[in-house]
């Protein structure tokens, strides 16, 4: 983790990437692409609208639900006034009923970035999706394309069963993968389960990319984020807007369109907890529960994302508390523009 000095903008600027930053063997310099992470509720999507309209830049999203169109108000979807003016990538490309997985994310990312290069535009990258951001600079997952039959089944398992009988199944076919997860882990246990009915292989024995490999670009990477403490708070205050904003009745109509049968969409974050409180008789005891998960949801997943970006090394930290937005938009700005 790169805790980032304000007072020494052009050292640490040099010092970046000094691993990676050998010659591209075509000797020109490589394209910039700016990357801005954090964990919910930081408030990348001002910042990120703020850095496109000074560089011409457009926004690739780096968010695993906004795909989907109507999740609105529980992803926190950029308006379309906003997208109108700032074009906006991978939001609103899939219909409910659809899947969508991170080696789809890779492929039509990076397409959106050759397109916005190829107009002379920059790329900027920004989500809180750990898992998203890492595929789109390293590479995804190494193993086989989806297989919807076996996925549908698998699911229909965890549905009925719950995941520990899945991870019971996985620890005896690959007991060194299942010892990196943990029973919680239903996408993982899933998506392992599925490799391993497709190749016959154990998925601890399929090769993961390599990190340290030349990257394509000239990756700008940025974790913004608040003290925990903070954002907490602001992760609750957004709940409850959230829900003034009308997220019951977006996730009534969802429902209402199948949203149950897409298991990754009905299990994110307060979607999940809205369907039980949907299919429950509705008391003002249901809602309170209702309200205290999605809010208890939503700071677990805070943790999880610090958790994620420590383990990235080349991500620079900037603490909103210590360095207000506009000053770190000038941060960014120029890193930018003096990077080689």
């Amino acid at each position: 983790m790169n805790i980032y000095n304000p007072k020494d903008l052009q050292s640490h600027i040099t010092e970046l990437y000094l691993p990676l930053r050998k010659k591209p063997q075509n000797s020109q310099k490589k394209k910039k692409v700016i990357v801005l992470a954090g964990p919910t509720g930081v408030g990348k999507t001002e910042l990120s609208l703020s850095i496109a309209k000074i560089l011409g830049g457009e926004i690739i999203s780096a968010d695993s639900m906004q795909v989907y169109k109507d999740m609105n108000v529980g992803t926190a979807k950029v308006s379309e006034d906003a997208r109108d003016k700032i074009p906006h990538h991978l939001i609103d490309t899939k219909e409910i009923h659809e899947s969508f997985n991170v080696s789809e994310y890779y492929r039509e990312a990076h397409r959106a970035c050759r397109e916005i290069l190829l107009k002379g535009k920059v790329p900027i990258v920004v989500g809180g999706s750990g898992f998203y951001i890492h595929a789109f600079l390293y590479g995804p997952p190494m193993g086989p394309p989806s297989n919807m039959e076996i996925r549908k089944n698998l699911e229909k398992t965890l549905h009925e069963m719950g995941p520990e009988p899945l991870y019971e199944k996985l620890k005896s076919l690959d007991p060194e993968y299942a010892k990196t997860i943990t029973p919680n882990d239903k996408h993982k246990i899933i998506r392992a389960l599925e490799i391993i009915s497709i190749t016959k292989q154990k998925v601890s024995q399929i090769p993961k990319p390599k990190i340290n490999q030349e990257p394509l670009y000239n990756f700008r990477l940025w974790f913004l984020y608040y003290p925990k403490e903070i954002l907490y708070e602001k992760v609750n205050e957004r709940c409850d807007q959230m829900i003034e904003k009308g997220f019951i009745e977006e996730v009534e109509k969802l429902d209402e369109k199948g949203l149950k049968n897409n298991y990754s969409a009905s299990q994110a974050i307060g979607y999940r907890q809205c369907l039980t409180y949907l299919h429950s008789k509705q008391t003002v005891d249901d809602k309170i529960a209702f309200i205290d998960e999605f809010k208890k949801a939503s700071r677990k997943y805070v943790k999880r994302q610090f958790t994620w970006f420590k383990k990235e090394p080349h991500f620079r930290w900037l603490n909103l508390q210590e360095i207000d937005p506009q000053k770190a938009k000038e941060f960014i700005l120029q890193d930018y523009e003096q990077s080689m």
